[in-house]
């Protein structure tokens, strides 16, 4: 693989045509750090970005608010070609770019058939399934604007026209950067209890 590949720092601009071209979700995360995988040729073949949670109570909810300016959500993973092993050499060699120390969180969406077993192949901690949660979207399926960001007076002059439903559950993967010593120390602040990893 290394004869292969490469990874490197890349910009926010060399990141759209994966994330907004290839990656389902078809939007822009936020990005602190994006690293590159490129071919022997030198030619951009993917890209993994880091950036904060979309929500503080995750960055508070892992080791606890006083270490929550290190997590970090690896929000994106995007390949080309998606050959056998690129995705793991990929994650491996840009967590070791990140600074230290980092908690490092990913999510593996169950409604995608995503179990996270490039999680797996690179020894991340399971933390099971996110909490159950609820949606509100319009009854012609078109979503309404995140929970979070809705008053009360929004939700009353949707509410005959939008319907709740489940939110569907995303598989909760945990990767801690740190000297042994500081790792050791994270990890025990870990407020989720580990679990088997998940098969299909």
């Amino acid at each position: 693989m290394k004869e292969n590949y490469s990874v490197s720092h890349i910009s926010y601009n060399e990141t759209k045509p994966y994330i907004l071209g290839i990656h389902y979700a078809k939007r822009m995360p936020s990005i602190s750090f994006a690293f590159g995988l490129f071919d022997k040729e030198k030619n951009l073949i993917g890209c993994v970005t880091y950036g904060s949670p979309a929500s503080p109570r995750v960055c508070d909810g892992i080791c606890g608010a006083d270490h929550s300016k290190k997590v970090l959500e690896l929000n994106r993973l995007v390949l080309k070609n998606n050959e056998k092993n690129e995705a793991s050499f990929l994650i491996a060699n840009s967590l070791k770019m990140l600074p230290k120390p980092s908690v490092v969180i990913s999510y593996a969406d169950t409604s995608k058939n995503h179990v996270g077993y490039v999680y797996q192949a690179t020894n991340w901690t399971y933390l099971g399934l996110s909490a159950k949660r609820t949606d509100r979207i319009f009854v012609d399926g078109s979503k309404t604007k995140h929970g979070r960001h809705m008053i009360s007076t929004d939700v009353e002059n949707i509410k005959d026209r939008t319907v709740l439903v489940q939110r569907p559950r995303k598989h909760r993967y945990l990767k801690i950067i740190a000297s042994k010593t500081e790792r050791k120390h994270l990890e025990n602040l870990v407020r989720y209890e580990t679990q088997p990893y998940p098969k299909e």
